[in-house]
């Protein structure tokens, strides 16, 4: 394996990578990093969540900025404000040690415009940004794109998937032909081949880890038989058994996040939940308990647990299987990370045990079932 230095990262960043505990780099990290340091090229890079994807467009990225200039470079996008906060995070720390400062500036929606368009009257150099939110400063020609020299799209099938298919279209129109385009995706639907197709070069290098596997090899997939009625006595009986563990129970409704959060909570276990109807203040509140383990357990909808990064996870459990195949992808990748083991266990119905099988089919994977 080849240390970061060979890689072609510059020793002020390994120093900090040292301080957050990486010290060798990961199979995409591996393999994106020197192209992207040495060339300037178009990148699509297929990997599953968890795997260190961050770094991997992100230290290039940072090595690639001109110092002296005050412009716009770099533009990275993502889906959710959780993974903008997370990704602005990362750089900033990957950048301690560095004699010229890069200035960094996150924009996402639930936070209060203002105060994003006076942090971006001073020097920008890499903007993270949510595509709803970016669109609306380039509109108030806060934010102009015409120095930026690399973009980067950060988990694209989440990004299509929650909607911002026509958002997306219309940034990349802003940068197309002035920039270099880094794709990083878990899976590789119909929309995201389109984008690759309209705005991205026929000799764009791609890079995929664990060819083979959509899905991380480091997940076990276990499905449990259960009447609809008996759901909640059971996710009860697994917690106890789990014991210190921690994970994220999957749901499908609002309505039903609360509702089992409620009944756990009445049943003395230390949950949380996370869903859309919730004020930007108790989100934030319901993740920093989770991220911090003051909580053991997160309750969520598929589309409020976007850019969740909580190391240490024990296992995914699926109250109902997700209605989008995709969703089984993002919600599994949240345990197993950075080279763990984790469980995946989902909770069917007799009359579901068709889906486990079109899920086995099209992610390559297999399935045990867990008697009860």
């Amino acid at each position: 394996m080849a240390s970061f230095s060979k890689l072609g990262v510059k020793e002020d960043y390994i120093i900090g990578l040292k301080e957050l505990g990486i010290n060798k780099p990961t199979e995409i990290q591996e393999k994106v990093i020197p192209v992207l340091i040495n060339s300037k090229t178009d990148l699509i890079g297929l990997a599953q969540t968890g795997t260190g994807k961050t770094a991997a467009f992100g230290l290039p990225l940072l090595q690639s900025i001109d110092t002296s200039s005050k412009e716009v470079q770099g533009l990275i996008l993502t889906p959710t404000r959780e993974l903008a906060q997370q990704i602005k995070k990362h750089l900033f720390k990957y950048t301690k040690h560095v004699d010229e400062k890069i200035f960094l500036e996150g924009v996402y929606g639930g936070e209060k415009i203002d105060i994003q368009i006076k942090n971006l009257y001073r020097t920008t150099h890499i903007i993270i940004a949510t595509p709803g939110r970016l669109i609306d400063l380039i509109e108030r020609k806060v934010v102009k794109l015409n120095h930026v020299k690399t973009i980067v799209l950060d988990e694209a099938d989440e990004m299509l998937s929650m909607g911002f298919k026509d958002d997306l279209n219309t940034i990349l129109k802003y940068t197309s032909g002035i920039s270099n385009t880094w794709l990083f995706s878990a899976t590789m639907p119909k929309e995201i081949k389109r984008i690759v197709e309209s705005y991205m070069a026929v000799d764009a290098v791609r890079v995929t880890i664990n060819e083979n596997s959509i899905v991380n090899a480091n997940i076990t997939h276990q499905f449990i038989k259960v009447e609809i009625k008996d759901k909640v006595d059971l996710i009860v009986d697994l917690i106890e058994e789990i014991g210190d563990d921690r994970g994220i129970i999957f749901c499908r409704t609002k309505a039903g996040t609360q509702k089992l959060a409620e009944v756990l909570k009445e049943e003395g276990f230390s949950v949380g939940a996370l869903e859309g109807d919730m004020q930007q203040r108790d989100r934030e509140k319901a993740m920093r308990a989770f991220k911090n383990g003051s909580t053991q357990i997160l309750i969520s909808t598929d589309v409020s647990a976007r850019g969740i990064d909580v190391s240490n996870l024990a296992f995914v459990l699926h109250h109902q299987l997700p209605e989008q195949l995709e969703y089984y992808t993002h919600r599994s990748g949240r345990t197993a990370r950075a080279g763990k083991k984790g469980n995946s266990i989902a909770l069917i119905t007799p009359g579901e045990l068709s889906k486990i099988h079109e899920i086995q089919k099209e992610l390559g994977i297999r399935f045990s079932e867990l008697k009860r």
